[in-house]
C-alpha cells in the first residue's frame, strides 16, 4: 500500500523529458509515508484507548481494523492531495489559504464518509455478540482518530511538502535545492483524470446506455435478493487450518468413519424433589413411571431421531439406583456389615455383609430415609458380576448431593446425539435438544405444581453453535442499524437533504443484498467474522458513494443528468484512484494466504466490497442520480449567481472610474 501511494501520489503528469532530480522534487514518498503513519497511529491509538478501558482486544480486531482503516485514510489522501494537484492559485493567495480552500471544498465529504463510518461501527456495538461489539468499538474509534489526524496533521504536513515542492527541493531531502526552474506549473489533471472527465462520464450517461446499466444493476439485485435466504450459517472447522494440515486428513475421517455423535446431558437444576414418589415418577422410566416423565420424553425422541437428533434413550441414575435398592438377588446390591452397619461394596463376597435393611416402603419405592441413606452408597458402588447396577462409575459425577448428603441438588440424564457432520446438523441438534428440554421443564412444572424447576441440555459443542442461533436477527439488527445511522449522519451532514440521503442508502442497501447473494454462490457462511465484515462492508460503501452524492448536491448544472456528469468528472477519478485500487491493492495479497479462513472470508468479501462498491459507487449512482437524483438547490445557484454578478461589478467599476479620471481636463 506505501508504494502504490508514493508512486500514485506524485505530480509527474506529463513530465517525458524529465531529470531524475526534477521527478524527486515533485514525488511525494515522505508525505505517502506520512499518511500511512497517521494510519497506524490511529489504529494504536484506539487500541491504547480501549486497552485503557480494560476492554480486551481480539485477534480478529488486529487482523482486520489496520485494513480497514488503511482502505477509510488512504482515500482522503489521495481525495485531498489531488484536489490539491488539480488546483490553480488564485493571484496574491499563499499556500496555506489555497490548502485551507481546498480542505473546505472536500473536507465536508470526508467529515460526511468518515463520521457515517464511525457511527455505523459505534451502533454496530450495540450487539449481544462479544465479537462484534468489541470489533466495533476499537473499528469506530480508529476510524474517528483517523479524520482527527489528517485535518489536522496531514494538513500540516501537506502544506510543509507543499511548499518544499514550490522551492525546488527535494523530496525526502528537503535540505538539497535545485535550480531556479519552476516546479509543479505543468498539467497536473492526470491521465485517469482526463479518461473519467472527457470520455467515460460522457460514455456512461448517454440516453441509451443509462437504460441499460439501470436493467443490469436491478436484475442482479433482484437475483441476489432471492438467494439470501440460502445462505449457510456456521464456521467449517476445517476452515481453520492451512491447506496442507494433516489436521484436515482427521476431521475428513472423522465424519467418514465416526459413528458416534456427541453426548448430550439433560440437566435438572436444583429444587426437584426425588425423595417423593411423585418427585421421582416426574423423572423416572421403569415399571409405574408415567409416559410424560423426563426419561419417557427422552425414549419419544429417540424413535424419531432423524427430527429429534436424539439417537438413543437416557440413562437414569434414578432407575438403576431402584433397581440397586430392590432386596432381590443373590446376594443384593445395597448391602453392609453386620456389626458396624457400613457400606459394603457389592463386589465384596466376604461373609460379614448382608442386604440393607429397608424401612416401610411407599407403592414399591424406598421412603425419605432410606433413599438418602443408601443413595451416596449407591454412588460409591463399582458395578460387578452379581450387581451391574453399581452407580459409581456411571453417575459419580451426575448427581450432586448437598446439606451433608441430606438432600440432592442438580443431576444429568446423558444420551447421544445422531451423527452431526455439517454446521447444519449441529445447529438444528441444539434447537431440538432445546425444545426437548423446555418441554420437560413444563411437564415437570405442570406435574409437580413447582414452577422452579428446569431442565436444560448441555453439549461441549454448545458453547461454539450458540451464536447461530439468534445469528440471523443480530445480522438484520446490525445491518438495519448501520444503515439508518448513516442515513441520519448524511441527512444532517448534507443541510437536511433528505434526497442525497436516500440515494446513499438506496446505493449501500444493495451493495449489501449484492455481497450477500454472492456469498451463497460463492460458499462464505453466515457467522460472527462474517457478520464483521458485513458493518464493514457498510462503512466502506460511503466511501464510494459520499463523495460522488456531495458533489451532485453542490452542483449547479441545469439538468440532472449534466450534474451527474460533472460530479463524476470532478470526484471520479479519485474514487477509482484513491479508493478502489487502493483497496485491490491490499485485497490480491490476501488471495495467496495458506490459511483457508483468510481466503473465504477475507479475500473473497473484501474483493466483492470493493468490486460491488466501485461498481456501485461509479456506474451505478450517476446513472441513479441522472434519473432521481435530488433537484438543484435553488438557495445556492441565487447564492452563486450573486457572486458572480458582483465580481463582473468589481471588474467593471475600476474601467469606470478611470474614464472618468481620463475625460477630465489636464
Amino acid at each position: 500500500m506505501f508504494g502504490y501511494i508514493a508512486l500514485t501520489l506524485g505530480q509527474y503528469g506529463d513530465c517525458v523529458d524529465c531529470s531524475l532530480p526534477k521527478m524527486l522534487v515533485d514525488a511525494k514518498i515522505t508525505l505517502g509515508l506520512a499518511g500511512v503513519l497517521i494510519v497506524l497511529l490511529s489504529v494504536s491509538s484506539s487500541l491504547g484507548l480501549f486497552s485503557y478501558c480494560g476492554i480486551a482486544a481480539t485477534l480478529i480486531i488486529i487482523e482486520v481494523v489496520p485494513f480497514l482503516v488503511l482502505a477509510v485514510g488512504v482515500d482522503n489522501i489521495f481525495i485531498l492531495v489531488q484536489t490539491f494537484q488539480r488546483d490553480k492559485q488564485r493571484p496574491g493567495e499563499t499556500t496555506e489559504e489555497q490548502i485551507g480552500r481546498i480542505l473546505g471544498q472536500v473536507g465536508p465529504s470526508m467529515m460526511l464518509s468518515s463520521f457515517s463510518e464511525s457511527i455505523a461501527f459505534f451502533l454496530g456495538a450495540l450487539t449481544n455478540m462479544p465479537a462484534v461489539r468489541v470489533f466495533s468499538l476499537y473499528a469506530a474509534m480508529a476510524v474517528l482518530f483517523d479524520f482527527l489526524l489528517q485535518i489536522t496533521v496531514f494538513i500540516a504536513l501537506m502544506t510543509l511538502d507543499a511548499k518544499r515542492q514550490k522551492g525546488n527541493r527535494l523530496d525526502m531531502c528537503c535540505f538539497v535545492k535545485m535550480g531556479n526552474q519552476k516546479s509543479g506549473d505543468k498539467d497536473s489533471e492526470g491521465f485517469l483524470y482526463k479518461l473519467v472527465k472527457d470520455y467515460y462520464s460522457h460514455l456512461l450517461l448517454k440516453e441509451w446506455v443509462r437504460p441499460i446499466v439501470m436493467s443490469i444493476f436491478v436484475t442482479y439485485f433482484c437475483i441476489s435478493g432471492a438467494v439470501i435466504h440460502n445462505v449457510g450459517i456456521g464456521l467449517d472447522q476445517k476452515l481453520s487450518m492451512p491447506d496442507d494440515s494433516y489436521v484436515l486428513d482427521y476431521f475428513k475421517n472423522l465424519s467418514a468413519y465416526l459413528h458416534t455423535g456427541a453426548p448430550v446431558y439433560f440437566v435438572v437444576e436444583q429444587g426437584q424433589d426425588y425423595k417423593s414418589v411423585e418427585g421421582q415418577n416426574s423423572i423416572c422410566g421403569g415399571n409405574g413411571c408415567p409416559q410424560n416423565s423426563l426419561v419417557g420424553q427422552i425414549y419419544t425422541a429417540s424413535l424419531q431421531s432423524n427430527y429429534s437428533r436424539i439417537a438413543q434413550p437416557t440413562s437414569s441414575w434414578l432407575d438403576d439406583y431402584l433397581s440397586w435398592l430392590s432386596p432381590g438377588g443373590d446376594p443384593p446390591c445395597c448391602r453392609e456389615t453386620k456389626s458396624s452397619h457400613q457400606f459394603c461394596p457389592s463386589t465384596d463376597n466376604s461373609s460379614v455383609c448382608i442386604g440393607c435393611p429397608m424401612g416401610k416402603s411407599i407403592h414399591g419405592r424406598p421412603n425419605e430415609k432410606d433413599f438418602m441413606k443408601y443413595l451416596p452408597w449407591f454412588l460409591k458402588d463399582n458395578p460387578g458380576l452379581k450387581c451391574a447396577k453399581g452407580g459409581h462409575a456411571a453417575y459419580g459425577s451426575g448427581v450432586n448431593l448437598i446439606n451433608n448428603n441430606t438432600d440432592v441438588g442438580a443431576t444429568y440424564f446423558m444420551t447421544y446425539h445422531t451423527i452431526m457432520t455439517e454446521n447444519e446438523d449441529y445447529i438444528e441438534g441444539l434447537k431440538m435438544a432445546r425444545k426437548i428440554g423446555d418441554n420437560i421443564t413444563n411437564t415437570l412444572r405442570t406435574m409437580l405444581h413447582n414452577d422452579n424447576i428446569k431442565v436444560f441440555p448441555y453439549s461441549v459443542w454448545y458453547v461454539f453453535y450458540e451464536q447461530y442461533l439468534s445469528i440471523v436477527k443480530d445480522t438484520i439488527q446490525n445491518l438495519c442499524i448501520c444503515i439508518a445511522a448513516i442515513f441520519l449522519v448524511t441527512f444532517l451532514l448534507l443541510g437536511f437533504d433528505f434526497f442525497s440521503a436516500i440515494m446513499v442508502v438506496i446505493t449501500i442497501g444493495m451493495i449489501l443484498v449484492d455481497i450477500l447473494g454472492l456469498m451463497y454462490f460463492w460458499d462464505i457462511t453466515l457467522n460472527a467474522v462474517s457478520l464483521v465484515n458485513l458493518v464493514m462492508a457498510i462503512g466502506i460503501s460511503v466511501e464510494f458513494c459520499a463523495h460522488i452524492i456531495r458533489a451532485f448536491a453542490v452542483s449547479l448544472q441545469p439538468t440532472r443528468v449534466e450534474r451527474a456528469r460533472e460530479s463524476l468528472a470532478h470526484m471520479g477519478s479519485s474514487v477509482l484512484s484513491g479508493i478502489t485500487l487502493t483497496k485491490l491493492g491490499g485485497i490480491i495479497v490476501l488471495a495467496f494466504s495458506k490459511s483457508q479462513l483468510f481466503q473465504v472470508f477475507y479475500f473473497r468479501m473484501y474483493l466483492a466490497m470493493v468490486v460491488y462498491g466501485a461498481s456501485h459507487g461509479l456506474i451505478f449512482l450517476p446513472v441513479l442520480l441522472s434519473y432521481i437524483g435530488p433537484p438543484l438547490n435553488k438557495a445556492k445557484l441565487y447564492k452563486h449567481q450573486n457572486r458572480d454578478q458582483s465580481e463582473r461589478d468589481s471588474i467593471a467599476e475600476p474601467r469606470h472610474n478611470r474614464s472618468s479620471y481620463d475625460a477630465i481636463p489636464g
